[in-house]
């Protein structure tokens, strides 16, 4: 573990009901990178990221153990849960716009939080849509239903949104399964110039993407980690396991 370490995990274990499905995972991430998370479906990958921001709290038969830290702060310790999952963004893999204006989707929370003056919200609006690329696209029409807004922009508003929280990690599930790949290529491109302000965690089942954008690549297999590595170990010809290497090539998956 590095003292640049954002997030630790220690021994993670998580049971629904009877049955495990993290079985000990033990990783850090570095503040400010992109970390990837790859492995086939029932893998766990969703289940751990809910464990960051304790929305497997909302999971009655989830059985935590092992522990998470944020900046040196166990997680599971924390009181204001609210607070917390300001600081740990989470954007799903399908987009659920609020039944609100483009405008009133990003200002929601901020609202929540108290601010008030228009300009102060007018100003943030701008700031989370122009962060998530979609500004120059609705800046005319931000009065408009988010829902009526196109797939890939309805992905793009729900990243707005999460960034209005003003997170310090992003934790994104699958954000491209539904969007067309130039959509997709777009917000790869947002997601670099995010990396400058926030940590950002990756979970996808495309390994190509994890590639492309992911400093390191963890992969995990059945709620076990695999392997973990700089991303150009993980996707080279020669990973630490042979595992890793039939997984990224499409030979099992």
């Amino acid at each position: 573990m590095s003292a640049e370490s954002h997030i630790i995990v220690q021994d993670l274990r998580l049971a629904y009901a009877h049955k495990e499905v993290l079985h000990g995972v033990s990783f850090d991430i570095q503040r400010n990178e992109i970390f990837g998370i790859i492995g086939p479906a029932q893998s766990g990958k969703t289940s751990l990221l809910r464990c960051l921001n304790r929305t497997i709290d909302f999971t009655p038969d989830a059985h935590v153990t092992g522990t998470v830290t944020v900046d040196g702060q166990d997680v599971r310790r924390v009181k204001d849960v609210f607070a917390l999952r300001r600081k740990i963004g989470m954007v799903a893999p399908l987009p659920v716009g609020l039944p609100l204006s483009i405008y009133d989707n990003v200002a929601f929370a901020p609202r929540c939080a108290g601010i008030r003056r228009k300009s102060e919200l007018d100003a943030l609006v701008e700031q989370c849509l122009s962060q998530a690329a979609l500004w120059d696209e609705v800046k005319d029409r931000l009065d408009s239903l988010g829902t009526k807004l196109s797939g890939g922009q309805q992905q793009r508003l729900t990243i707005a949104r999460a960034l209005s929280h003003q997170p310090e990690v992003l934790c994104l599930d699958e954000f491209s399964i539904a969007i067309d790949p130039v959509t997709t290529m777009r917000i790869e491109d947002v997601l670099k110039e995010l990396r400058h302000h926030v940590t950002i965690i990756l979970v996808t089942n495309l390994t190509q993407q994890a590639r492309r954008l992911a400093d390191r690549t963890m992969f995990l297999w059945q709620g076990s980690i695999v392997e973990l590595d700089r991303s150009e170990v993980i996707f080279s010809e020669h990973p630490g396991n042979r595992q890793t290497y039939e997984y990224v090539n499409g030979i099992f998956g």
